[in-house]
């Protein structure tokens, strides 16, 4: 449980908003410092119970991390960032966290509550390290010593007096690794996020071309990056999902570039139906291909990937053409 007064956070949230560190993500903007005040959000509310939920899934190997490092060094392969391979999280914690509400209320009465799981204006790092649940890392994300940091974060605003619960001691100490293995150089300094530079922003966010000068980095990345979780001493004690949810969808296992850019926009749905992924939509998800794909033909020199992108470019969208146009330009970049 944490406390609704936030404003030591504020002075930090107006910097980072004040620099455009969150690029294109309006909404943030918009909402401002509400963001930071829980009870002009939801009228009534002075305390928040927050929840984790580990998204590992449960058939994770114990060198899980070793086998990631691996499909990213394979430039044929497409790597989906590990908490999207299986069903949407929006819906899994929101459902969780609405059952426990109404646990509360047929042990104690009715009260007023609001549910949220990264769908409003939360400070969920901010409020998770308040209540105890983990410390705000360099990278940003919240880190456990019991489960690193695969999980997902929920709140419950409540207009109970609870009591609070201890936050808990910091404990990066001089590690630098998440900052010095983003390959985008996203993280600026400890605790300072680019967004703008973050490859899961690129991928999922941004709505536009994605930086030339970036597009390199991302490598075989299509939907997210995992590198500052990977790279984590604390992410040894990443906690497997007790839950079928988050076992990763077979097509995330096994996924090669060439196949994924076959799909057309009713095989994207099918396939991707119930997921996070499908919010990009098919265009996007095509120019995040094409940047894959540009990346393993400059590595490989794969001739099938200059073909299937140059059949492909007199039917591309503005969008995905001039993406398909940078990837086809690689082998000669070199």
């Amino acid at each position: 449980m944490a406390d609704v007064d936030l404003h030591e956070a504020e002075p930090g949230l107006r910097a980072w908003l004040a620099a455009g560190f969150h690029g294109r993500m309006h909404y943030m903007q918009r909402h401002g410092l509400r963001r930071a005040r829980p009870a002009e959000l939801v009228p009534g509310t002075v305390r928040v119970i927050t929840a984790r939920m580990d998204y590992l899934p449960r058939d994770a190997q114990h060198d899980w991390i070793d086998l990631e490092h691996a499909r990213l060094r394979a430039p044929h392969e497409a790597v989906v960032s590990v908490y999207a391979r299986g069903r949407d999280y929006h819906k899994v914690l929101r459902q969780r966290l609405q059952q426990l509400a109404e646990r509360l209320e047929g042990a104690i009465g009715a009260f007023g509550h609001r549910v949220f799981t990264d769908s409003a204006p939360v400070l969920e790092v901010e409020l998770a390290q308040r209540s105890g649940i983990g410390w705000r890392g360099k990278h940003t994300l919240v880190l456990s010593r019991e489960a690193g940091s695969m999980f997902f974060l929920g709140e419950i605003y409540v207009d109970l007096p609870l009591p609070v619960t201890e936050a808990t001691s910091a404990h990066c100490g001089s590690c630098s690794a998440c900052i010095d293995v983003c390959p985008t150089r996203a993280i600026i300094g400890p605790y300072r996020l680019d967004a703008r530079r973050c490859i899961s922003y690129l991928t999922i966010e941004h709505d536009g071309a994605i930086p030339v000068e970036l597009r390199a980095a991302i490598g075989n990345r299509i939907y997210g990056c995992d590198d500052c979780q990977l790279v984590c001493p604390w992410n040894k004690y990443a906690q497997r999902s007790s839950l079928p949810d988050f076992d990763a969808r077979s097509v995330w296992s096994t996924a090669h570039l060439l196949e994924l850019w076959q799909w057309d926009e009713a095989q994207f749905l099918h396939h991707t139906q119930g997921t996070a992924l499908r919010r990009i939509g098919h265009a996007r998800w095509r120019r995040n291909l094409a940047v894959a794909l540009g990346n393993a033909w400059r590595a490989t020199g794969d001739k099938a990937i200059a073909q299937t992108l140059q059949a492909a470019r007199p039917g591309a969208d503005a969008l995905v053409a001039e993406h398909i146009d940078w990837a086809l330009g690689q082998r000669s970049a070199q």
